[in-house]
């Protein structure tokens, strides 16, 4: 059995890490794999949001394979991402579908996702702090965008578990759901954003992640430049909406 898989449902990519048995922790052959699926899903043009999840119920991901860090060596050497496509940001949508553990890495390939869909029972943590092993894969820069700096410093310097009541109250969950049911969510919402027309939703993600962290003026020429290029279809948009298509929040 692969250690990633790669399926297509809807207009979802669902990337699976598939190692149930080492409670989905990556080593250097699961980070070659998913650095490949991320690469298809990038490559496929009808693949509008990617889903990255863990099989089974038990975690989500418990990071690097402690029992296989020698298999990272090629990778670091290389240059290349230790997770598999940490340090690259996707051009297009991302939900990470979470039941059980994301701690360490795992945490961090759950921060790299735009969205995050948990199931009740879901628990985060930096537990490699008690070890002195370093965050590597993005988490120091992305736990700061989503929770804010004073969360962040928390999270990082301690290593502490977060249970889901506060994940959820600090604003690193997307969505809760109950226990089983974090994957059909997760598709359900990528389904949703697939009816979205593509190029403003593409473009305003885009200006939103490029922005952030710059000053205002420089984060409004952004939008402002993004935003030109959608405009023949942004036109037809609000052709629609005053012929009274979507009144009430409805339809697309």
């Amino acid at each position: 059995m692969p250690e990633v898989k790669y399926e297509r449902v809807g207009a979802a990519a669902i990337v699976t890490i598939n190692r149930p048995e080492r409670r989905n922790a990556v080593d250097g052959a699961t980070a070659d794999q998913l650095q490949a699926a991320y690469e298809q899903f990038v490559a496929d043009d009808d693949a509008l949001c990617m889903v990255l999840t863990g099989a089974g119920g038990e975690a989500f991901c418990a990071g690097a394979d402690l029992k296989a860090l020698d298999s990272y060596g090629p990778r670091i050497l290389a240059g290349s991402d230790p997770m598999g496509f940490t340090r690259q940001t996707s051009p297009k949508p991302t939900i990470a579908a979470i039941s059980g553990w994301a701690l360490a890495g795992g945490f961090e390939l759950a921060l790299w996702c735009d969205l995050r869909i948990c199931a009740e029972g879901t628990t985060f943590g930096f537990p490699e702090r008690r070890w002195g092993v370093p965050l590597i894969d993005g988490g120091t820069q992305r736990i700061a965008r989503v929770v804010g700096l004073g969360r962040a410093l928390d999270l990082v310097l301690t290593g502490r578990m977060v249970e889901l009541d506060e994940a959820e109250s600090i604003g690193l969950v997307t969505r809760r759901v109950p226990k089983g049911e974090h994957l059909n969510a997760a598709l359900e919402l990528a389904q949703q954003l697939a009816q979205f027309p593509p190029e403003t939703m593409l473009a305003d993600r885009a200006s939103l992640l490029a922005g952030f962290g710059r000053p205002l003026e420089e984060g409004l020429q952004l939008e402002a430049e993004a935003g030109l290029k959608t405009l023949e279809v942004a036109m037809k948009g609000a052709e629609r909406f005053a012929g009274g298509a979507g009144r009430g929040g409805a339809g697309v």
